[in-house]
């Protein structure tokens, strides 16, 4: 089983082009089911049938886990006996015909105005990585980037003088974002005073280094952002996604066009970036609620 999920994420890697992060979450869902069958005794995939696959998925619901992480593995299992059925090594696709669990729509977490600002100027720029925080946090939310694509950021991939950011976002698709004022500022600090005393070898293309000179990863943000929220008097659960919700709330709220923030997000369909409205109008009742006298 473990060769055959190895050439299912090759094909995914190599000729569907989908990111490293991707191909990890399939990875670890199909080595779980791997690891399931393996114990009830499955010693191919070959013999699998439709009951086993929903005893797996069963078993997932007894765990406590939730209806989208269900469904996601739902997902790698259909699409993973799909390519074996295409490659000839199993008769029929077990997972083919089984219903997707419901999920319900849950509004993202979105910071008003004052809590981004307060988190934004957190970072002190009077030391090196104060100046790179200030300037990731800064980039991140002008420019509305996935955590994953603000750390692969390379020097050259950002033109001050244009204003511009050039990121890579899913499935290796490339996209121009504009950079506001105050991050094209913060990012100059940072490149002129902060990432030289950060870099060890000249050879670093990364934009963003951590202590060692090296490329900032995604854990290390997310340590990065806990540390300095922590810091405030912000209270709510905040995560890197949190400042990319808010940067396309933000833009819809004061008039963006919704093609326009799709664009920026680099989402492939527009639906998905049509959760934002809803947001918005959530807001926009809140406001409500709380301003007008006969609300």
């Amino acid at each position: 089983m473990e060769q055959q999920i190895a050439n299912y994420l090759d094909y995914l890697g190599l000729e569907r082009g989908l990111a490293k992060n991707t191909l990890e979450s399939y990875g670890r869902d199909l080595r779980q089911f791997s690891q399931y069958v393996s114990s009830k005794g499955a010693k191919s995939l070959i013999a699998l049938d439709r009951g086993q696959v929903l005893l797996y998925l069963d078993s997932l619901r007894r765990q406590g886990k939730s209806a989208a992480t269900v469904s996601r593995s739902l997902a790698a299992l259909r699409s993973f006996f799909r390519f074996l059925h295409r490659e000839g090594e199993i008769s029929s696709n077990p997972a083919a015909l089984l219903d997707t669990p419901k999920i319900g729509k849950r509004l993202p977490r979105v910071l008003s105005s004052k809590e981004v600002e307060t988190i934004l100027y957190h970072p002190t720029p009077s030391s090196p990585v104060g100046l790179r925080d200030r300037a990731m946090f800064e980039v991140l939310y002008a420019t509305g980037m996935r955590v994953s694509e603000l750390i692969s950021l390379q020097v050259a991939d950002v033109n001050l003088i244009a204003g511009l950011a050039k990121c890579t976002g899913k499935g290796g698709k490339e996209r121009i974002v504009p950079l506001g004022t105050v991050a094209i500022k913060a990012v100059e600090g940072y490149l002129s005073t902060g990432r030289p005393r950060l870099v060890r070898s000249r050879e670093v293309r990364a934009l963003f280094l951590n202590r060692h000179g090296r490329q900032m990863t995604r854990q290390g943000f997310w340590k990065l952002l806990k540390q300095h929220v922590r810091r405030t008097d912000i209270k709510a659960d905040i995560s890197p996604h949190t400042l990319r919700h808010s940067f396309a709330t933000h833009l819809l709220e004061n008039g963006a066009d919704l093609r326009a923030v799709q664009e920026m997000l680099g989402h492939a369909d527009i639906s998905t970036t049509q959760i934002y409205t809803h947001v918005t109008r959530t807001r926009l009742r809140e406001v409500y609620d709380k301003a007008h006298p006969r609300a």
